[in-house]
């Protein structure tokens, strides 16, 4: 039986087709990927997305915990963002192996904007979530491609820094640290007299420990039938303790902890106290009442977040498509950007219901998720459980978190970020993309959300210049023959007018030139304007203008602009020729 749409009589450029395109079955699937994977899923595929949804789950939960210290928000709310991105990413996203919640370079975006504000961040969730889903509906997913790998890699390197360097101050147990990088630095050096003995020892004792797991895990020696089974056994053992090394450290230090503070003995810093069970499900604040009884006003709140609200979206996008691309890369799969950005507006608005702040794709539990052998999006689904069950029933033991333990797990999370050798690697092949990475970075280190921007302006003024600037080549043949390597854009009006000025008018006598358009594929009205100014000079200076390889797109713009004398040939050969028989007749 055909399908009802087939039936249906469609003009191809009417309204009526565009709507019954939006409205078709496989437009439906598109947006609700979950349809296409769903009616397949097997026993197999359950078994492997429980493994790797609760080991995903196992590291989300002390993660979370340590990103929401980052975010300058209560520890609860880093799982209150924990959650729902598993479940609506399991319905709306493209990728099997991407896991939606905070991160670390998320968090220290916000954490510049909303103050330590839970109002401001969860309704920040709210407005980042409707950008991010009108980017999707507008197909405007193009935008992300004016931010250079250079910018990127700046941009991580130093949010790195800076949210690692941020954590000394747990790690040493000191307080009142600002939040400026540079006046962070200046400050935990004076208070290093006041560092706290326990804090110290934990904290370091935390950090060596994921570093060992962190090896041990990376010098596992690839298994083969040879092994026995005790060697494979004692493998999946290291390789597993490795993959939770974030729950294994927190779980320990809590238990040691927790027993030392029975006994009376207090010796850490702690967590503190953290809001019981689940968060309440309703819309976010509009509006807040501050302790003196001051009302904050929706347009206050808005103007606050000010840049934040550009910033903290693209970033998100940009994080998360960039993990969705490399792990489809890597596992043979291709994600839709578009839609993905759609599934992560979703969870940023939903999200706002439960009290999360903006969340994006996280690289590291993600690469956990696709080590562990996840087949579909389902595995978030368990991992959200995870989280849930934690705010349920955990909460009270959240207390008893040493805050040394938590700065352990940002600062060896967000290492790997610090990439030395990219920089090297940009030396080697192309110099001048130094440049936006420097400024990127540098300026990030004063503030992350400018070093963005300033990094952006770089690389715009980089790719503008060259846009400016096209190459001509220049040869004589007894007349001039100039070759355009690029298109022919209103910033390179004045460039290519300079060049035949100085080349074939501005000498003596005066010379006629060979235009080669081969490369050249746009053209605009303010090169026309100049163009119809040179074949003037050209016609009162007696020589000649010839266009050759024109395409038919530019020689139909030409021709509307009614240039008067215009000469063109097909080839540059033809266009020899005819000033060859011009001077011959002269």
């Amino acid at each position: 039986m055909e399908p009802l749409i087939s039936q249906i009589p469609i003009h191809r450029n009417s309204a009526q087709h565009k709507w019954v395109s939006c409205c078709s079955f496989c437009t439906f699937h598109r947006w609700i990927p979950i349809l296409t994977w769903l009616p397949k899923y097997n026993f197999r595929w359950l078994q492997m997305d429980i493994i790797a949804g609760v080991t995903v789950g196992l590291t989300t939960v002390p993660q979370a915990l340590a990103y929401a210290e980052v975010a300058g928000l209560p520890v609860q709310y880093g799982l209150y963002s924990a959650f729902m991105g598993g479940f609506m990413y399991c319905v709306l996203g493209t990728s099997k192996d991407v896991t939606l919640g905070p991160t670390a370079i998320m968090s220290l975006l916000c954490a510049f904007y909303i103050g330590g504000d839970p109002v401001y961040a969860v309704l920040l969730s709210f407005l980042c979530g409707l950008i991010q889903v009108s980017l999707a509906l507008l197909r405007l997913g193009f935008l992300l491609d004016f931010i250079s790998y250079p910018v990127i890699k700046g941009f991580t390197s130093a949010a790195a820094v800076t949210i690692g360097f941020g954590q000394i101050k747990s790690i040493l147990g000191l307080k009142n640290i600002p939040h400026q990088f540079f006046l962070q630095v200046y400050y935990t050096f004076q208070k290093i007299p006041e560092a706290r003995l326990g804090d110290v020892v934990l904290g370091v004792s935390c950090m060596l420990l994921l570093i060992v797991l962190m090896w041990m895990k990376s010098t596992l020696p690839p298994l083969s039938e040879e092994h026995t089974t005790h060697v494979r056994v004692a493998q999946k053992i290291v390789w597993s303790a490795a993959t939770v090394r974030n729950a294994l450290v927190v779980v320990g230090a809590t238990v040691m902890v927790f027993s030392l503070e029975s006994a009376d003995q207090h010796y850490f810093t702690l967590t503190g106290k953290t809001s019981k069970g689940l968060p309440p499900f309703r819309p976010p604040a509009f509006s807040e009442i501050t302790p003196n009884g001051t009302i904050v006003s929706f347009s206050d709140i808005v103007l606050d977040l000010g840049g934040g609200l550009a910033i903290i979206p693209l970033m998100g996008l940009l994080e998360s498509i960039a993990i969705s691309k490399a792990f489809g890369s890597q596992n043979n799969y291709r994600i839709d950007p578009n839609q993905e950005f759609f599934a992560i507006g979703i969870t940023n608005i939903i999200g706002s219901f439960v009290s999360a702040y903006p969340v994006t794709g996280s690289f590291g539990r993600t690469a956990v998720n696709s080590q562990t052998g996840v087949c579909t999006p389902a595995g978030g689904v368990i991992t959200g459980v995870i989280v849930l069950l934690s705010l349920a029933y955990l909460m009270p033991v959240f207390y008893y978190i040493p805050k040394a333990s938590l700065a352990a797990v940002i600062i060896c999370a967000v290492t790997p970020f610090v990439d030395y050798h990219q920089v090297i690697e940009l030396w080697r092949v192309r110099k001048l993309d130094l440049l936006p990475f420097m400024v990127t970075f540098l300026v990030s280190l004063w503030e992350i959300q400018y070093g963005i921007v300033a990094g952006i302006l770089v690389s715009g003024a980089m790719l503008l210049y060259h846009e400016a600037r096209p190459k001509i080549k220049v040869t004589d043949h007894g007349f001039l023959l100039m070759e355009l390597d690029s298109g022919l854009s209103f910033p390179a009006t004045e460039h290519l007018s300079h060049v035949i000025y100085n080349n074939a008018l501005q000498v003596s006598p005066p010379r006629s030139v060979v235009l080669n358009c081969q490369h050249v594929s746009r053209i605009d009205f303010t090169v026309v304007n100049e163009l119809r100014n040179l074949l003037k000079q050209f016609r009162l200076q007696n020589v000649t203008l010839i266009f050759s390889g024109l395409k038919n797109s530019l020689l139909e713009v030409l021709n509307a602009a009614d240039l008067p004398q215009l000469q063109h040939t097909e080839s540059v050969e033809a266009a020899f020729e005819s000033l060859l028989g011009h001077t011959h007749n002269d």
